[in-house]
């Protein structure tokens, strides 16, 4: 199976079943995240432990596969981060979307990665990046 076809079958799973599509019980910070130009709606969910790590993450909402996936892998990376690693996260992923990320970087991005060709697609960019800008609006690092 080649890269490409690898990558699709990852973003399908992600979207066909996202492992992080539900409520969290008492979330720490809750933040809905709209991307208006294809209707695509959020509402990102995340809970941090006493540690200060991201205990649970989650999301509830619609839209298109890239952007239901998107944010499921997201939620999946993050947990058992801190804030300032999700966010270290978040910006490695923006670099990988605006096509300037190393290879190491992208190893950081686990599944994440698989929508790298997503920057190929401008029309896609906001889909893929509404889980992830949401989070940095949620932890007060972006202003809409």
């Amino acid at each position: 199976m080649d890269t490409k076809a690898l990558y699709r079958e990852v973003l399908n799973e992600h979207n066909i079943n996202p492992i992080h599509k539900e409520n969290i019980d008492q979330p720490t910070f809750c933040l809905e995240g709209v991307n208006p130009s294809c209707g695509d709606q959020i509402t990102l969910q995340m809970k941090l432990g006493a540690d200060g790590k991201i205990e649970n993450a989650s999301f509830i909402g619609s839209g298109c596969a890239i952007s239901q996936a998107s944010v499921d892998m997201m939620a999946d990376l993050v947990i058992g981060k801190t804030k300032e690693e999700a966010l270290a996260l978040a910006e490695i992923f923006d670099r990988m979307i605006k096509g300037s990320v190393t290879e190491d970087e992208l190893e950081q991005l686990d599944e994440a990665a698989a929508l790298q060709d997503i920057s190929h697609m401008p029309a896609r960019v906001k889909c893929a990046m509404l889980g992830w800008r949401t989070m940095k609006e949620m932890f007060g690092l972006e202003t809409k």
